[in-house]
């Protein structure tokens, strides 16, 4: 077996144009859709989780010995707020995300579907 014959072709392969399938692109388009609601889901998430904390640790005395207790509630509940609707947040920016994108993604899985019969 020629090793180097092998290491040559795959080196040449990973240089050479590929063509792009309609199913690739079609994978890539829906992750595209996706995409914004996923980022925005993952930072209003990670956000409000601290901002609750933050209203949990001013409300138990931890940061400020118990001076700010009312402060810390209603920072609290501006968390709490911001973690309950975070799952409709996702629903509403992946509807318009998807509607954006539908008609590409259907006209690509027409031409794959009438391909493939």
């Amino acid at each position: 077996m020629n090793t180097n014959k092998i290491y040559a072709e795959q080196i040449a392969n990973e240089y050479s144009v590929k063509n792009e399938s309609k199913v690739i692109a079609l994978k890539k388009l829906d992750r595209k859709a996706k995409l914004p609601a996923s980022i925005f889901v993952y930072t209003n998430g990670i956000i409000m989780s601290l901002i609750l904390g933050l209203g949990m640790c001013l409300s138990m005395g931890i940061l400020a010995e118990g001076r700010l207790f009312v402060l810390g509630i209603f920072i609290g509940i501006i968390g709490l707020i911001g973690v309950s609707t975070n799952y409709f947040s996702y629903k509403k920016i992946l509807e318009k995300s998807k509607s954006k994108y539908s008609q590409d993604i259907i006209r690509l899985a027409n031409e794959i579907a009438q391909n493939n019969d």
